[in-house]
């Protein structure tokens, strides 16, 4: 009685081995073993077509994978992350314009002298405070922040390819009537405050229209005083500040507000 063979045999040179459920290459359309089934391991020279399967209902390796345009970068990802800017497609890492060096990201010049005119401007209109209460509010923060600081950082959610020392942790309070309260976060000391709302937003899964010229905007505010930061100043500017400063363990508040408000006013509403 002749024997019956099930499945079919590897095209892989020297390999021959019968799979009973082969994989069919999306590329060269040839059916492989699991040992042959990647396209390097057969040495595959055709463009893969989209939506190739293997017998048995299984899909080959990185059919469905987009690879990340950042020079030097291995990452993929599973759906298309595509710059509104110059239409390039990179992984979540570098789909910043500022972390692929996007060819047409604006210069920064013109907007930073603004900023740092307007962070200006909020420091020298604190200065008629009475002296002894500033410092002692400025105390009391830093105090604060020291004692939050380790049980942020067990419980915080953010990039874990950060490393440690490029790390600043806040307690972030989020925009009234949402189901959440606050969240424990960190961020990277080098990062924009634009990018800080976008990666907030993205972990509390907060609504950004930051885009729509006519919507509310999502803003971070001083815990203490309510005044916004300006989105194109950087986190480590804040954390050196002589006044209203932010501090490594502190809290900020994110809140829908409107184009012409540049502050929120009743901080205790949120923190309390």
């Amino acid at each position: 009685m002749a024997e019956m063979e099930i499945g079919q045999h590897c095209d892989a040179e020297h390999c021959s081995q019968l799979d009973f459920l082969p994989f069919v290459c999306d590329g060269c359309s040839r059916v492989f073993c699991l040992t042959h089934r990647s396209r390097d391991s057969h040495g595959c020279i055709q463009v893969p077509t989209s939506g190739g399967g293997g017998a048995g209902g299984r899909e080959s390796e990185g059919s469905s994978q987009y690879p990340c345009s950042y020079k030097s970068c291995s990452g993929k990802e599973l759906v298309q992350v595509l710059c509104p800017f110059c239409e390039n497609h990179f992984c979540f890492r570098h789909r910043h314009q500022s972390d692929h060096d996007c060819a047409k990201l604006e210069a920064p010049k013109p907007r930073m002298a603004a900023t740092q005119q307007l962070v200006k401007e909020i420091v020298d209109s604190k200065k008629s405070a009475p002296p002894s209460k500033v410092r002692r509010g400025a105390k009391n923060a830093e105090t604060a922040a020291k004692v939050s600081l380790m049980k942020l950082k067990l419980h915080a959610l953010g990039d874990k390819s950060l490393p440690q020392s490029e790390r600043v942790y806040l307690q972030v309070y989020l925009p009234k009537g949402g189901k959440e309260r606050s969240r424990p976060m960190f961020f990277c000391k080098s990062w924009s405050i634009g990018k800080v709302v976008d990666y907030a937003a993205s972990i509390a899964s907060l609504k950004n229209d930051n885009n729509k010229a006519a919507a509310k905007k999502l803003r971070v505010c001083h815990a203490e005083t309510g005044e916004t930061l300006p989105l194109d100043s950087s986190v480590e500017m804040w954390l050196t500040s002589s006044e209203n400063r932010l501090y490594n363990g502190g809290t900020i508040i994110i809140e829908y507000m409107d184009n012409e408000c540049n502050a929120i006013e009743d901080t205790n509403s949120y923190l309390i």
